[in-house]
């Protein structure tokens, strides 16, 4: 009875001074444990994901991946898993095992060593949340605390949810969600029992028991994984078997990206850096859904690599891009046959007549060192025949390129000349060359990296929203975005805008101009100024129509002095370019500014929307990660306040049906969070801004219906054609109005048209400024191939290089889907226009009604009204007979 006394006094001094020792740490340790607040609003650091319009994924941003689940969407065998290897005991204990911890205790008094964790997912969470893997006494007495007070103020399926969630599994994925994507390429409920018992063993050691880098070791831990589910009754001992001798299937996957669309993706990722700051848009969360849908921006940026492909291969083959060996050693090898070969090496040749010391791993590194851009991807050639020869790309797969893929490999002289057609396919290419191929209309082609560079930018020009976007060939050659940083000469595409000048000045549609040279003596340089038409032919007095549709430069010029440079000046400005990049000379009028692609279809829209002025913009809704909408877009409507409601009505209601059609994607209780705070952050139809009148849309209308002229063929097919006369040819629309543009010595290409729904802008030109466009010989294999073609589009066209050969075959790709199925949409016909007859060649009234005449539009008020008098009847015209048909040209 003594002992049993002094046992319990002892128990009871020890109990005592434990509990004031514990409560001293728990003090001393307070002011470093989270708070309440920061454990019930834990942010789980999720990468921000972007999204074309219609929900493709186009890419993600932030060094974490993570794909958050929901306990009801983990598989039940995941759940079982984890809980049986980590901590069987999880929804019994309260926050920390006694149990584990006696056994940890007493291998640790065994042993001397603290080789046992007694761990729960709670202390993991927390030790993840807040603290380090260093095993000190301090940190674990921490973790204890931090457990107690997370199972205090969350519920056992919050922190199990929060640990699915949370914890580190290697190849930075945060978890279990984003590991199934990085190791598999899977969601959680496609895994296979193997895949989910390597999964659930990872957080021990995420960075030793991977099975990327540690497939054996990863192996050795699955086997305890199913063991443990195995002894808790999980599975079945078939279903042990089966998984623990299945092979492992991991392999490192990147972000399930649906389109790669990285111009569009890093112009929305720095918008939202703009906005958040970049730690919290990396961490956010955040889902970001552009305004391009995924058929337009792909259109788009397979329109600029094929036209930036034709225009390379029209100028001629550079070569190839590196060789493996000397040329001469093909020559050597076949002189010493293949006996002596072996005699002089060990190794046998990897392909006949290849140098014997050429093997795999060498074609490999080479290859590697290449890289594959767009479209193109490096290869090694292997063997070459008459007309064909054959390539092996670095997973050894060979594929032959028939003669049709290589006839266009004139040699490249330079810009502007090419050498004669290939006979043979040496005449091209040698065993031991590595080139580039890509694929086209099933067939593979050799090709090259473009050298010249393209963008293209489509708008909505009622609202501004970016439709498709395109900043060069590749954005990982480079990441310079040329349709929003480049600002280039823009050529011819400046004279809509400045006929949009003639016409608030007096002229009208059917003024008449002299096309004659100009030879004007400068003091100031002592040099005399000619600008010249392109191609320097001249026709005299013209109508403004005609030559807007010619782009006849002399009489841009002349408008340009009729009107007055301060006046054209300002008047540019409406359109929204800068005013410090235009030119305070007469060369404005022909181009001489420079100005992005961006800023050019941003006037464009302002002739297509009627006469305001939008706003660009790329981001329509920001969501969290759960799908609630924090932010929408709020577009300035192209309209006037007594035509608008219509437009309102049309937008909030696309708006709102963006958000219910993604809700419906999501759980009931999210789409019903989502809709709610959508109504709550959209504007109300009566609320929608509007967007600025900065010309009338009279003159919108008259210089949207003089670009009609540059995109038709006019009269006969002997007769005159527009500059763009290819888009109503190939597209067979009637509602499309267009201009070309070309700088001097074709250094920039650029063509830029619309109608009433959608206006896009394309442009070509070198990085290099100093580089020109150049031209093209005619390419007999090429002629002989697709003599219906020939010289109209594609890589088969001659000629100096211009606005309509080398940018307008960009837009007319990307209007071939754009438009696809789309009813026409024409201008429609604001009051106050009025339509008489004409006649073609003076552009006054006339009481003729035979193909010298033609009805006319104007401003009411401003028509003619003098006749034509007999003498001044030119019967020779037709100029601007009706369209032909496109099946009679050919």
């Amino acid at each position: 009875m003594k002992y049993l006394k002094t046992v319990l006094l002892v128990g009871f001094v020890a109990a005592l001074l434990g509990s004031v020792t514990l409560t001293g740490i728990y003090f001393y340790m307070k002011p470093d444990l989270p708070s309440v607040a920061i454990l019930k609003d834990v942010r789980l650091q999720t990468p921000m994901r972007i999204y074309t319009h219609d929900g493709k994924l186009i890419s993600q941003y932030g060094v974490k991946r993570r794909i958050p689940v929901t306990l009801d969407e983990t598989p039940e065998l995941l759940q079982k898993a984890i809980l049986a290897t980590e901590d069987s005991r999880f929804y019994k204990h309260f926050g920390i095992d006694p149990i584990g911890i006696t056994r940890a205790f007493i291998n640790l008094v065994l042993t001397g060593e603290k080789s046992q964790g007694a761990s729960t997912l709670t202390q993991q969470l927390a030790r993840g949340f807040f603290l380090t893997r260093e095993k000190t006494y301090i940190r674990k007495i921490k973790e204890v605390f931090i457990a107690l007070h997370m199972e205090a103020e969350l519920s056992k399926d919050e922190i199990f949810e929060l640990y699915l969630n949370k914890i580190e599994l290697g190849h930075r994925s945060f978890g279990f969600g984003a590991a199934a994507q990085v190791y598999y390429g899977k969601k959680l409920n496609e895994l296979s029992l193997a895949q989910i018992a390597t999964l659930a063993g990872l957080p021990q050691a995420p960075s030793v028991l991977n099975p990327i880098s540690r497939p054996e070791r990863s192996l050795e831990r699955r086997r305890i994984v199913l063991l443990r589910m195995l002894d808790e009754g999980f599975i079945t001992k078939a279903q042990f078997n089966e998984a623990n001798s299945a092979p492992v299937t991991a392999k490192k996957h990147g972000a399930e990206i649906e389109l790669d669309a990285p111009y569009l993706a890093d112009l929305i990722y720095s918008e939202m850096v703009n906005l958040y700051g970049k730690e919290e848009a990396e961490t956010g969360g955040y889902q970001v859904y552009a305004t391009a849908s995924s058929t337009l921006q792909q259109a788009a940026q397979h329109a600029v690599k094929q036209n930036l492909h034709d225009y390379d291969e029209r100028h001629g083959y550079r070569g190839a891009v590196a060789r493996l060996w000397p040329l001469q050693a093909n020559n050597d090898n076949a002189a010493k046959g293949e006996a002596k070969a072996e005699e002089e090496c060990a190794a046998q040749p990897l392909y006949v007549n290849w140098p014997c010391d050429i093997d795999e791993n060498d074609v490999n590194d080479a290859l590697a060192n290449i890289g594959a851009y767009g479209f193109v991807r490096p290869v090694v050639v292997t063997s070459v025949d008459e007309k064909t020869f054959i390539t092996r790309d670095s997973a050894g797969t060979e594929r032959t390129i028939e003669w049709q893929g290589m006839d266009w490999a004139r040699p490249y002289i330079h810009d502007s000349r090419q050498g004669q057609p290939p006979d043979t396919a040496s005449d091209i290419v040698a065993a031991g060359d590595i080139v580039y191929i890509r694929e086209q209309d099933d067939l593979w082609r050799l090709a090259q990296l473009p050298d010249a560079s393209g963008a293209l930018v489509a708008l909505d020009p009622n609202n501004g929203a970016v439709q498709a976007i395109v900043g060069g060939y590749s954005f990982y050659e480079s990441q310079f975005n040329r349709a929003t940083q480049a600002k280039r000469q823009v050529g011819s595409n400046i004279k809509p805008f400045v006929y949009s000048a003639a016409l608030e000045n007096g002229y009208t549609i059917a003024s008449v101009i002299n096309d004659a040279p100009i030879n004007e003596w400068d003091e100031a340089t002592g040099v005399a100024w000619r600008p010249q038409n392109s191609p320097a032919e001249y026709d005299g007095p013209i109508r403004m129509r005609i030559a807007l549709g010619k782009s006849k430069n002399v009489v841009s010029v002349r408008l340009l002095r009729g009107v007055g440079l301060d006046n054209t000046i300002e008047h540019l400005t409406r359109f929204g370019l800068d005013k410090a990049d235009i030119s305070r000379d007469e060369t404005v009028s022909l181009g001489s500014s420079s100005h992005t692609p961006l800023e050019v279809v941003r006037g464009m829209a302002t002739i297509a929307n009627g006469g305001f002025l939008i706003q660009p913009y790329f981001i329509d809704r920001v969501l969290d990660e759960n799908g609630r909408m924090l932010w929408q877009h709020t577009p300035s409507l192209a309209c006037d306040n007594v035509d608008c409601d219509e437009a309102r009505q049309q937008a909030f209601a696309e708006s709102s049906g963006a958000a219910n059609a993604e809700a419906d994607a999501e759980a009931d209780v999210e789409a019903m969070l989502a809709a709610e705070l959508n109504q709550s952050v959209q504007s109300e139809p009566e609320n929608t801004p509007l967007a600025p009148r900065v010309i009338s849309a009279q003159n919108a209308f008259l210089v949207a219906d003089m670009m009609r002229t540059a995109v038709r063929v006019n009269g006969s097919w002997t007769d005159w054609r527009g500059t763009g006369w290819r888009a109503s040819l190939i597209l067979k629309r009637d509602d499309l109005a267009g201009k070309t543009g070309t700088t001097n010595d074709s250094r920039d290409a650029w063509f830029s048209g619309f109608n009433r729904k959608l206006v896009a802008t394309a442009w070509v030109g070198f990085d290099d400024m100093n580089r020109q466009l150049g031209r093209t010989t005619y390419n007999q294999p090429l002629a002989a191939r697709d003599p219906e073609r020939f010289s109209w589009i594609g890589n088969a066209m001659i000629g100096t290089e211009s606005g309509a050969m080398a940018a307008q075959p960009a837009w007319i790709r990307f209007m071939q889907t754009a438009l696809n199925d789309v009813p026409e949409a024409p201008m429609p016909v604001p009051a106050d226009i009025v339509r008489v007859r004409i006649d073609r060649t003076s552009g006054k009234l006339t009481r003729r009604t035979d193909d010298t005449t033609l009805f006319e539009y104007f401003l009411r008020g401003t028509q003619p009204t003098v006749y034509v008098l007999d003498d001044e009847l030119d019967d020779s015209t037709g100029e601007d007979k009706t369209n032909v048909d496109v099946d009679d040209i050919f």
